[in-house]
């Protein structure tokens, strides 16, 4: 494999540990993946629950667009058919992470959209959730793919992403780093919206402050 694969499997593998070091995801699962080219380097299955995403970078599966595993140690996992389908839709997204952030999670469960609270999640508008499929369906590609039709331009500025009910996060991104980076806003701004239930007086309304962010961002 060239050079760049070998680095790109080092990346993901480093984006890994720090997903599960940070709380963007957990021993249950999650997975990461990222396009070169005409192949896909993918994280195995059981990265979380046998490995605790201290993954070397040799356990970094290579594939090709089709799925069927080129090198690397390991099996490919279940959730892995969305990473190609994403992958090989949108020819902007580059990378995907998937993860299980511990508030955004919050949001997932109750299949509730998360609202951009802050400057920095602006770009990314309202995540929504698409609708429940079972974790390694073949609906679930579908599903999540739906709804990031249509936010190509985001995908292209650094990422978009969808809540699936029940089971967590996905971000498609233009590159690695731009997908674990929306991943942590993401999950910071559903941390804000809800420790704002503390503050004291009236309910903070999460819609009210996008609006008003808006208005003063746009000025």
């Amino acid at each position: 494999m060239s050079e760049s694969i070998s680095d790109l499997r080092a990346r993901i593998a480093e984006i890994g540990r720090l997903m599960y070091e940070r709380h963007l995801t957990d021993a249950a699962g999650g997975n990461i993946s990222a396009r070169a080219g005409d192949v896909i380097c993918v994280t195995p299955r059981y990265a979380g629950s046998k490995h605790r995403w201290r993954l070397r970078p040799e356990q970094v599966i290579v594939a090709d667009l089709q799925g069927r595993k080129l090198e690397g140690e390991g099996e490919i996992s279940r959730e892995a058919k969305v990473h190609f389908k994403l992958l090989t839709e949108f020819s902007d997204g580059q990378a995907v992470v998937h993860g299980h952030p511990r508030h955004v999670m919050v949001f997932a469960m109750a299949g509730r959209p998360i609202v951009p609270v802050l400057e920095n999640t602006l770009k990314f508008g309202l995540i929504k959730v698409c609708r429940f499929a079972p974790a390694h369906s073949v609906e679930l590609p579908e599903h999540i793919a739906a709804e990031l039709r249509g936010q190509e331009a985001a995908i292209r500025k650094q990422a978009a992403a969808v809540i699936a009910p029940w089971h967590g996060l996905f971000v498609l991104g233009k590159d690695l780093e731009a997908a674990y980076d929306a991943a942590e806003r993401i999950d910071v701004n559903a941390h804000c919206i809800l420790m704002s239930r503390l503050l004291p007086g009236q309910p903070v309304d999460p819609e009210a402050i996008y609006a008003q962010l808006k208005a003063e961002v746009g000025r």
